[in-house]
């Protein structure tokens, strides 16, 4: 499964410059982890952190110009950092598997003479194999939708020096003069009808450009969560549904799927979420004289059960974490704001260990990015695992893996939870 190994995101914001993990010319830089938390203050850009996931899945979705304006955004100059007229920019490093090569895809969004957004450049690098050393192959490289597309699976084309981004005018020279003979035929230039929309909404759809193929069906399989507990405890129609929605409304639905493709393992699963959840015995469905499903959670020490409507928040939000974690075909990248609202404070360190054994304890397990303010969650993160996000005297937001601090390595190691350290201070910048 695809794993992300690093990200960069420019002039979105309160990030106006903010890189977590590994980077194509950030070698000696660590991969994010398998399960990555990101902790810091309120109004440290936490929330804009995980919008801006949010927003790279809708400017696939939607285009750019509608991402710009949905979910209460307000439009490209409410979303682009104060005071800065460059792009809103993105760099994500990723995995297609464990052993491919890493590919870096590159988006900037500006605003054309009309003030309405458009996609400004698109670019996919991977090395070569073998090459361990220099620029990376360009395999797409759009600017304003016109451009170049490779079609093989290996090789594409080279970068000029680097140093800034290719014009359209270098990038023909490039095609027809410095691509190797026996290439050429690879390359294909094209021009987007639509310059807001991304051209791997139209090339991923091809099956002649399978690694952007593939990066697209990665970016369309991310799950952000929006759960509410009040969409959970809505009567939907019986019928089974493979995955759990972003904001939780089809419990059921899916409790209803595990139990019809899955009897043997969901049974067993029922009975690992009960014995975490404090309080309860057993979990299961039944089903209404109007065909509406109702999720029953039975009670220890209570002869009738009680329904979903009648349960705490957070006793719905950790079955539905945990729910979502035993999917048998999880999305490749779950991202969660703040999954301990609502939560007894003890559950906490148990939630994060769940989510980090679901993210290590498989072949095809998913890559999960957490944004918290609690300390009991941080105590069972290791320091690799987590980012501090502050607010800088400018007003933009920094952000620091704890692990780099060695007295921090050194007090874990002693036996010091993460999450006490950060609430005496220790994780703030000295």
């Amino acid at each position: 499964m695809a794993k992300i190994e690093g990200f960069r995101i420019q002039n979105y914001r309160v990030l106006k410059d903010v890189t977590l993990g590994k980077l194509w010319n950030m070698q000696q830089a660590q991969p994010l982890t398998p399960l990555t938390a990101v902790i810091g203050k309120n109004g440290v850009g936490k929330s804009s952190l995980f919008d801006a996931f949010g927003f790279l899945a809708d400017c696939l979705k939607l285009g750019v110009e509608e991402a710009c304006d949905t979910k209460g955004r307000g439009g490209f100059d409410r979303i682009r950092s104060q005071g800065s007229d460059d792009p809103i920019e993105f760099q994500i490093y990723y995995k297609q598997d464990g052993n491919a090569r890493p590919i870096t895809y590159e988006l900037a969004i500006d605003t054309d003479k009309t003030g309405r957004p458009y996609v400004k450049q698109e670019r996919f690098r991977q090395r070569r194999k073998g090459q361990n050393r220099g620029w990376p192959f360009s395999f797409l490289m759009l600017i304003e939708g016109k451009g170049a597309v490779w079609k093989g699976e290996e090789l594409g084309l080279q970068s000029d020096e680097g140093k800034s981004p290719l014009n359209f005018i270098q990038l023909m020279e490039i095609i027809n003069a410095e691509s190797p003979k026996e290439e050429s035929h690879e390359t294909e230039v094209i021009e987007l009808q639509d310059k807001r929309k991304l051209g791997i909404a139209t090339l991923g759809a091809l099956k002649q450009h399978p690694r952007i193929s593939a990066f697209r069906q990665f970016i369309e399989g991310w799950y952000l969560s929006y759960f509410t507990p009040d969409a959970a405890r809505s009567l939907p129609l019986a019928g089974p549904q493979r995955h759990l929605s972003i904001h939780g409304d089809n419990l059921g639905n899916v409790v209803q799927f595990m139990q019809r493709e899955h009897p043997k393992r969901f049974a067993s699963i029922l009975n690992r979420i009960a014995e975490k959840i404090p309080g309860i015995d057993k979990i299961d469905t039944n089903q209404s004289q109007d065909k509406r499903l109702l999720l029953r959670f039975n009670d220890k020490g209570f002869n009738d059960p009680f329904y979903a409507q009648q349960m705490s928040d957070g006793t719905l939000k950790v079955f539905a974490y945990l729910l979502l974690l035993e999917d048998p075909t999880p999305p490749p990248f779950i991202c969660i704001e703040e999954p301990e609202n609502g939560l007894y404070h003890k559950l906490l360190e148990t939630l994060a260990t769940e989510f980090r054994t679901h993210a290590t304890g498989r072949k095809n397990a998913p890559q999960l990015f957490i944004t918290t303010h609690q300390p009991y969650f941080v105590d069972a993160l290791a320091p690799e695992e987590t980012w501090l996000l502050e607010k800088g005297s400018d007003g933009f937001s920094t952000i620091r893996r704890a692990s780099d601090d060695e007295t921090v390595n050194a007090m874990v190691e002693e036996g010091l939870p993460l999450g006490s350290l950060w609430y005496s201070d220790y994780l703030d910048a000295r």
